[in-house]
């Protein structure tokens, strides 16, 4: 992500309601453990400490295919408010025996539900005091954000091992959600489509998930919208768009693991161009409204042009691309910031330079190695801001070290800016400038230390060790430790959690 800034709110207040009749477990006990139970619910959450509802225990899904048919707003003065239908297929392997297992989903009404050609419930989402056949809601609410979860109890039952293909049917007028932090995520209702930007659990407003990164899957899109609009969504396109009666429909496919705050299915007045290639061979596709300005349209097509010198300037450091394709999804409404959406990052209003180069080396840092956890988020931003860096020095920029000195000098020792510990910014610190700048200062500082050879050779390690999965800040330094044969606690509790502006030099044990 890149040029986010938060809104400070208030403190969190969380309320439990319990609706819909889960007060029993329905758990069987298990062979000769007397009173223990075998069949037990799925975890409602993947337990990360930031956003503990988001995500879900007791499954691992393989594979979403969304089906979509969305109608845009109509024109002003008409409300910002479109008309989505859908129907989700997920295929998913069950960790645990469950009896029971949630899938996160914010704002939908849910009005069919199977699971393995069986119906599970035909549910409404959740008014208090409702109560349905075969499924139920928690709802979490707090003063910041509103969470609900789908709570689906398969019959029969699964057990570990088994697979099970759900099928939730689900729709609703889609609105302009925002996070915690009061910014727009998710579904965001433009007036000619929608601008989809998910970081950081924003999925499940527009789809049933496991909304965590914890838990990649690989994707397929069919998206259907009038006649004349296109939907760009992340991957290829496995076959042309098809139009009949007024709507077309849009047809892309996403096979590599992908973290679910990463899809997207865009929709607007866009110009999908065609695909060209980088060096090694990456298909690039990108899709620019059709309304920006002169001005914004230039400094844009300036950019993306620079897409295949970055994508194989990056390679010689990080190795080879990591997905099936490339490009860029550049919109003429707003939300504020750039997202690093997998294979096809979305720009509000218009792509500069400075923010493909960042937003490219998110394809390595932050999808390709995602954080376990939030709190580690520092982890994507540092290394995507470092790289940018990287390009800057390669293209006839500041050197990589002008750029931290730069950086370093602009903040005095007792300045408030040191306060943030970027190791654990706490959820409503995601976003701030500390985990950018003092994120790739952190890097540098590794490389200046360690010398290039060693410093290039854990990053190309912890790429290929953690490749489609997630990893923390300890396994991070695991990896340098490993590479170095370096103690470096002390490095890395001075940089990322000290509260203070770390030194000038360093000289690890």
């Amino acid at each position: 992500m890149n040029g986010r800034r938060m809104k400070l709110v208030g403190g969190l207040t969380v309320a439990l309601a319990v609706i819909g009749g889960l007060g029993a477990t329905g758990a069987v006990a298990a062979p000769g453990s007397p009173g223990g139970p075998r069949y037990t619910a799925g975890a409602p959450g993947a337990g990360d400490a930031y956003f503990p509802n988001a995500g879900n225990g007791g499954y691992d899904v393989q594979h979403y295919d969304l089906d979509v048919t969305y109608a845009p707003p109509a024109a002003a003065p008409a409300p910002l408010e479109g008309q989505f239908d859908g129907t989700a297929t997920i295929d998913l392997v069950a960790t645990q025996d469950l009896d029971r297992f949630n899938l996160d989903l914010r704002g939908m009404t849910v009005t069919s539900l199977t699971v393995n050609g069986k119906p599970a419930a035909s549910v409404s989402p959740p008014a208090p005091g409702a109560v349905v056949d075969g499924a139920a809601y928690w709802h979490v609410q707090n003063d910041e954000a509103r969470v609900w979860e789908l709570t689906v109890q398969p019959r029969p039952k699964l057990k570990a091992g088994q697979t099970a293909r759900v099928v939730v049917e689900y729709g609703g007028p889609t609105s302009r959600p925002v996070d915690i932090e009061e910014a727009l995520y998710g579904w965001v209702t433009t007036r000619d489509g929608a601008m989809v930007v998910s970081e950081p659990e924003g999925s499940m407003t527009w789809y049933p998930v496991s909304d965590h990164q914890t838990d990649k899957a690989s994707y397929s899109f069919e998206i259907t919208v009038p006649e004349g609009k296109a939907a760009v969504a992340n991957g290829v396109q496995p076959k042309p768009e098809v139009t009949a009666d007024g709507w077309t429909t849009w047809f892309w496919d996403a096979p590599d693991q992908q973290a679910s705050y990463l899809t997207t299915a865009s929709v607007g007045d866009f110009d999908v161009r065609d695909t060209y290639f980088s060096a090694s061979g990456v298909p690039i596709i990108d899709a620019v409204d059709t309304k920006l300005t002169a001005a914004r349209l230039a400094t844009t097509n300036a950019s993306l042009s620079r897409q295949v010198e970055m994508i194989d300037f990056y390679e010689q450091y990080f190795g080879g691309y990591p997905f099936i394709a490339y490009g860029s999804i550049v919109d003429d409404d707003t939300v504020f910031y750039a997202l690093e959406t997998q294979t096809r990052p979305v720009y509000s209003r218009s792509a500069n330079e400075g923010t493909v180069a960042h937003e490219l080396a998110h394809q390595w840092f932050g999808n390709t190695v995602s954080p376990e956890r939030w709190q580690d988020i520092w982890l994507n931003e540092g290394w995507a801001t470092y790289a940018s860096w990287m390009w800057d020095e390669s293209d006839g920029g500041a050197t990589v070290q002008e750029s931290y000195d730069d950086w370093y000098a602009s903040e005095d020792p007792g300045d408030e800016y040191w306060d943030l510990r970027i190791g654990d910014p706490g959820p409503l610190g995601l976003f701030q400038g500390p985990v950018y700048d003092r994120g790739a200062g952190t890097l540098h500082a590794l490389r200046v230390e360690l010398g290039d050879d060693t410093f290039f050779a854990g990053t190309r390690l912890w790429l290929e060790r953690y490749d489609d999965s997630a990893g923390t800040a300890e396994d991070f330094q695991a990896v340098f430790e490993e590479v170095s044969g370096a103690d470096l606690d002390d490095f890395f509790q001075t940089w990322l959690y000290d509260q203070a502006k770390p030194p000038v030099t360093w000289t690890t044990p």
